[in-house]
């Protein structure tokens, strides 16, 4: 199967495209509700002792748009330990989509420039999300906050392909935020979502309800000891891990998804130059 074969949400009905935008209205209005709340919330509480709130937002934004979601976490996730969860990008509610997936408080990333946007740049400041800029010292600043942030015990959420999948495939990894995950000597767990590609998707402004979505934690990979020279490949086995999870899911070839990869690299492009993390470590 290749990926233009791909099953896909029966979106071309009028009924099926009506009931798709509809969807948008309790959607926007449990968001709206949700985020309302926990900015005036947040600005007593710090957000890492209001989990129960986070967690009843996600799971709960989830529901309203008509989504199951099924968890399938490896035993050797330890809830007591900090981790760089690496997930596919799919859509705008990934965060939602995985969240619950573990007990750990799990802090995101957004560009500096969303944090201007109103009501919902406050909200990601007051809740603590790490801004990511693209001037000369963004990248030292981006490792000093993941740092800070795993100093008080905080999980890091990034989604390393840098863009919402356009074909339900996974993308190449750019290797910056997962080379400050090795300079922190932090493990990585890789976190594969599908079924999500089929309820909504990057371009279309229909939801599709009533769909079932797994996510996968995998076994953590552990960035301590790794020298500098390896990393490239342990960034390859992460994204392989993610990927072959997609792939199954849609009956995927081994011979399919090798020629898929090869087209990926070819036409992708990695932002280590533009993220360069300063490493801790020799090679």
């Amino acid at each position: 199967m290749t990926a233009a074969a791909f099953p896909v949400p029966p979106t071309a009905g009028l009924f099926r495209k009506a009931v798709g935008l509809a969807m948008w209205v309790p959607g926007f209005s449990f968001l709206a509700t949700m985020m309302g709340t926990m900015l005036v919330v947040q600005r007593f509480v710090p957000s890492d002792r209001i989990e129960w709130l986070t967690r009843f937002y996600t799971s709960g934004q989830l529901k309203v748009l008509g989504t199951r979601v099924n968890y399938v976490v490896h035993p050797e996730i330890d809830p007591k330990r900090v981790y760089v969860f690496a997930q596919n990008h799919v859509n705008m509610i990934d965060h939602c989509t995985m969240y619950a997936g573990t007990s750990h408080f799990k802090q995101g990333m957004e560009l500096a420039s969303h944090f201007e946007v109103p009501f919902y740049g406050w909200f990601m400041k007051q809740r603590g999300t790490i801004p990511v800029a693209k001037d000369k010292r963004a990248a030292q600043r981006l490792h000093d906050s993941v740092r800070d942030e795993v100093a008080r015990g905080h999980s890091i959420l990034v989604f390393p392909e840098g863009t919402r999948t356009r074909n339900g495939r996974v993308g190449p990894f750019k290797s910056g935020l997962l080379r400050i995950a090795h300079a922190l000597e932090l493990p990585i767990v890789p976190v594969a979502v599908t079924g999500m590609f089929e309820v909504m998707r990057k371009g279309e402004p229909y939801v599709n309800p009533g769909l079932r979505v797994t996510v996968y934690m995998d076994r953590p990979v552990e960035t301590k000891g790794v020298p500098l020279s390896e990393l490239p490949k342990l960034i390859e086995s992460v994204q392989r891990t993610v990927a072959k999870r997609v792939d199954d899911f849609y009956g995927i070839s081994g011979e399919e998804a090798v020629e898929h990869g090869v087209a990926q690299s070819r036409n992708g492009r990695d932002d280590a130059r533009a993220v360069e993390v300063p490493s801790t470590r020799r090679a």
